[in-house]
């Protein structure tokens, strides 16, 4: 083999450390493309199984009541880019211009969420260090004493935020913006998959607890626990996800570092790479 060989396949093992490696992304149809993305460009073989879907709420009035009185507000918070998408796309059916939030103080609780607020031309003013509720309420705790503010967020999701910076002073409404549900079209989708010698997994991921619970409703406990799971390595974004998925008995054996996409593709690499 002549040494021009070796050097392009080495360069190729080294820009495509995941050649040969089957990953299954289950973010929301909608959102899976970035993750994929960055997947492909690194070799691996990506299937978009979806293990959440976003819906509308089952009403606005809350919203709706919140953004006609959003002057009463000093701090608007957002927790996923979900919501933002969600929070702007009811504007929009209103006929309010983004203009309509730029009085408030803005908390994103991570960078895909400032990116998506931002790209409405508005200010963010605070994204705590780590990317959980918790690191929320510690960047906020001492900023919004006797201050109201306005949390647009799922429908079901932790209630870490309003509850302390209640107790550290602050008024918090908590309005829902979308809600997501179990897509039971990935089911199928999902078991043939682990059951395929050719499509089987080597990683599969989680972006968020309710992608964790929800794939074990999909799957159901006697699969997951079956040996069905075997070799297959489940990948974690961050450690409220860690934590889901321990108490659902997954434990993640890839975890990472920075609680972002890139930062869960790093831990991939790092973990799977060639």
């Amino acid at each position: 083999m002549s040494t021009a060989t070796v050097r392009k396949r080495t360069s190729a093992r080294t820009n495509k450390p995941l050649a040969g490696r089957r990953v299954i992304v289950s973010r929301a149809k909608e959102q899976a493309g970035t993750l994929s993305k960055q997947l492909r460009e690194l070799g691996a073989t990506v299937s978009e199984i979806p293990f959440i879907e976003i819906r509308r709420p089952k009403s606005f009035k809350p919203l709706d009541a919140a953004l006609r009185e959003i002057l009463e507000y000093d701090w608007l918070i957002l927790t996923s880019a979900n919501g933002v998408k969600a929070l702007f796309d009811r504007m929009e059916k209103l006929r309010l211009e983004p203009g309509w939030l730029a009085h408030l103080q803005i908390a994103a609780i991570g960078p895909a969420t400032k990116a998506a607020i931002e790209k409405q031309g508005l200010d963010v003013h605070v994204v705590p260090k780590e990317y959980v509720a918790e690191a929320v309420v510690k960047a906020l705790r001492k900023r919004t004493e006797g201050r109201r503010i306005l949390l647009v967020r799922a429908k079901v999701a932790r209630d870490v935020i309003p509850a302390e910076l209640g107790k550290a002073g602050a008024a918090v409404d908590v309005v829902e913006a979308y809600e997501t549900v179990v897509p039971k079209s990935s089911k199928a989708k999902l078991l043939a998959a682990l059951k395929s010698r050719a499509k089987r997994p080597d990683v599969i991921t989680f972006t968020s607890s309710s992608t964790a619970k929800n794939f074990l409703e999909l799957i159901g406990t006697t699969v997951a626990f079956s040996g069905m799971l075997d070799g297959v390595s489940l990948a974690s974004i961050g450690p409220v996800t860690t934590t889901t998925l321990k108490e659902l008995g997954l434990a993640p054996q890839i975890r990472a570092k920075e609680y972002t996409m890139p930062g869960l593709v790093e831990a991939i690499v790092r973990k799977l790479g060639r």
